[in-house]
């Protein structure tokens, strides 16, 4: 598994790829988990400033790739998510689906064909390459999507595209339920920073209901938020407290902007909120409206007008949010938890004889040539070795 961060840090990670460690290892996989950043890296790569720390980071990380290079022979499958680098063209993509003729799964959540670059990296976007999903996807084995939009962009240069949902563990990990029969209810919202922008789109009608009811919000992040509302709780992700943080709430909000960007968007809020049944309140965007059912597990919000009124009766009916919760939850399991979606995950790894062709086609190197570069990738490799020695 070719990842960006360390493990148990990224929820991308952990909901589609790490919580199928137990489940590969089962039907007799070894797992490997190489991430392009170490732990001092993570730390520091979404703050403002650092930039000598990042650029080292950076480095070490083109290091640890190139050294993965010479071990990579022993593996069947690689499975990357979303580039081997952050920065730079898809040449180690390359490397191991076309010299060393591995099997690559290219997995992605978001439209990250689409220029997307934080405020705390800005400098990143002259070094981006937005443009290399499309050739990853042509190189691919196989190509995993987190939702529908995603899947239909893959499929234009891969017919081996397999719809991978973002999943949780409702057997064991989220596996409570929220507790509706409180006196004074919580409204929540959770992400990473990157998304705490679109909490401006529900603010205006959340200071109007608290004009009117005393209600809490709460918002869990690993940035702390600036709104212009009463009661607000911050309390910083951890992994150890998601769970138990989210439970102890009776609302969930995703709201979002109308746009591309939005529309690769593969719902999580929802996913994690549903799972402990609790009804949510989305804009109509994207795989939302695939993952919540009007009046049943929640309702779609457009405008300030119906953020308002979805929230208000939510607030004011305690059985509607019990029924909307239970429904809600009863979906996740069916459709978007880890024990629903097992065998599915596992198809990422199913010989089809169809891909390898087409990954054999697409090389426009003669074999010979092939052959040359990737025993003089070896030799070099194995010198860098020795002298690290």
């Amino acid at each position: 598994m070719i990842v960006q961060y360390p493990e148990n840090v990224s929820p991308c990670q952990r909901f589609r790829f790490e919580l199928y460690k137990d489940t590969l290892i089962k039907n007799g996989y070894e797992v490997t988990t190489k991430s392009f950043l170490d732990a001092d890296g993570f730390k520091i790569v979404h703050q403002y400033g650092f930039i000598f720390k990042k650029s080292i980071a950076l480095l070490k990380g083109f290091f640890r790739r190139l050294a993965l290079l010479s071990k990579i022979g022993k593996y069947d499958f690689v499975l990357v998510q979303r580039e081997f680098a952050p920065v730079g063209p898809p040449v180690f993509e390359w490397l191991v689906a076309k010299l060393f003729q591995k099997k690559l799964i290219y997995d992605f959540d978001d439209a990250i064909w689409l220029p997307s670059v934080s405020q705390q990296n800005r400098l990143a976007a002259h070094f981006k390459n937005a443009q290399k999903v499309s050739t990853i996807c042509k190189m691919a084995y196989r190509v995993s999507a987190g939702n529908d939009y995603l899947c239909n962009y893959a499929r234009q240069y891969n017919r081996n595209v397999l719809y991978n949902p973002t999943c949780v563990d409702t057997g064991n990990r989220y596996n409570v339920l929220a507790n509706h029969n409180v006196e004074k209810i919580t409204i929540s919202w959770t992400g990473s920073f990157s998304t705490l922008k679109y909490l401006t789109i529900v603010e205006n009608a959340l200071k109007r209901l608290q004009d009117k009811y005393d209600f809490n919000v709460k918002i869990i992040c690993n940035q702390k938020p600036s709104l212009n509302l009463k009661n607000v709780e911050y309390v910083e992700w951890s992994e150890d407290n998601e769970v138990s943080e989210l439970a102890s709430c009776q609302i969930g909000l995703m709201p979002l902007t109308a746009d591309e960007w939005s529309e690769g968007k593969c719902g999580f809020k929802l996913i994690q909120y549903l799972s402990l049944g609790i009804p949510s309140v989305s804009s109509s965007v994207g795989v939302n409206k695939k993952i919540i059912e009007e009046g049943v597990n929640g309702y779609f919000a457009d405008s300030d007008e119906e953020w308002y009124n979805s929230i208000e009766k939510l607030l004011l009916d305690t059985e509607l949010r019990k029924r909307m919760g239970v429904a809600g939850r009863q979906k996740m399991i069916a459709q978007y938890s880890l024990q629903s979606n097992e065998m599915n995950f596992l198809n990422l790894f199913s010989s089809t004889e169809s891909a390898i062709l087409t990954l054999n086609r697409s090389s426009k190197l003669p074999l010979r040539k092939l052959l040359s570069l990737r025993a003089m990738a070896q030799l070099l490799f194995r010198r860098g070795n020795a002298l690290n020695a």
